[in-house]
């Protein structure tokens, strides 16, 4: 699961950011670890990434799960200001995203979990590409509107009933407009099921990939009764820290042809 260009731990030229540009981005790493055809699962954004990917590349694209995915244009009379909010700079503006994302605002968008994302978020250095995806994003750029119907690969929409950045009704749409696509809808969850409920959200990815969880995948139950958002994220690095060991220890690349 590697960090997108412009985020994380991956470099972060100053390049103009839209999903055109995340799209390249993964077409390289397919060529670069000789991927002739994969799964892929995106949540938001990367929903969003994932289902422009399948519809430049479909030959590279076995099955496809948007999580919470974005992708729409946004409406007519949608103030673009309102954007902003994805960039927080400060302690207010960072609970207000993080209440924004999640359903359980008393555990993910507690005090500490909001100084938690500002101190992240300041030592991330992704200040710069968030806010040219969010100029993008208001410029309607690469967006998926009249397009999905020419989405071959069989697609899993995972959603949060609850989600209040990507509603219950755009699920609905992208059910409309991708031919065979399944709806799954977790209830008392917002915007991140993977974080927010992880073991349905698996159940139902693992289910619709045809696969089984690794040996020692499942996370470890989390420490008190009220895990914040870092150690969910460090869980779920590790897991795929692990699986990567496995694979490498075996000299296989995941969905390489044997």
């Amino acid at each position: 699961m590697p960090d997108q260009i412009g985020f994380g731990r991956s470099d972060k030229p100053f390049l103009n950011y839209r999903v055109g540009t995340l799209v390249d981005f993964l077409d390289g790493l397919f060529r670069e670890l000789k991927l002739e055809r994969a799964s892929l699962v995106g949540s938001s954004l990367g929903g969003w990434t994932a289902a422009a990917f399948a519809l430049a590349h479909p030959e590279k694209v076995a099955r496809l799960a948007l999580v919470g995915s974005a992708g729409f244009a946004l409406a007519p009379d949608f103030d673009p200001r309102a954007l902003n909010a994805l960039n927080p700079s400060t302690l207010e503006g960072a609970r207000a995203l993080l209440s924004s994302v999640f359903y359980n605002r008393e555990t993910f968008a507690s005090a500490a979990a909001s100084e938690q994302l500002l101190a992240r978020h300041a030592t991330a250095g992704d200040g710069y590409t968030i806010q040219r995806f969010v100029e993008s994003i208001a410029r309607r750029e690469d967006v998926l509107d009249n397009r999905l119907s020419a989405l071959k690969a069989p697609t899993l929409i995972l959603w949060g009933r609850e989600d209040a950045l990507t509603p219950l009704a755009l699920a609905e749409r992208f059910k409309r407009e991708i031919a065979g696509a399944e709806l799954v809808v977790i209830d008392k969850c917002g915007h991140v099921p993977q974080l927010e409920k992880p073991a349905e959200s698996n159940a139902a990815l693992l289910g619709f990939l045809g696969g089984s969880a690794p040996p020692g995948a499942a996370l470890r139950q989390a420490p008190g009764d009220r895990p914040n958002v870092l150690w969910i994220l460090g869980e779920l690095r590790a897991v795929m820290e692990r699986r990567m060991k496995e694979c490498n220890d075996r000299e296989e690349i995941p969905g390489e042809p044997r």
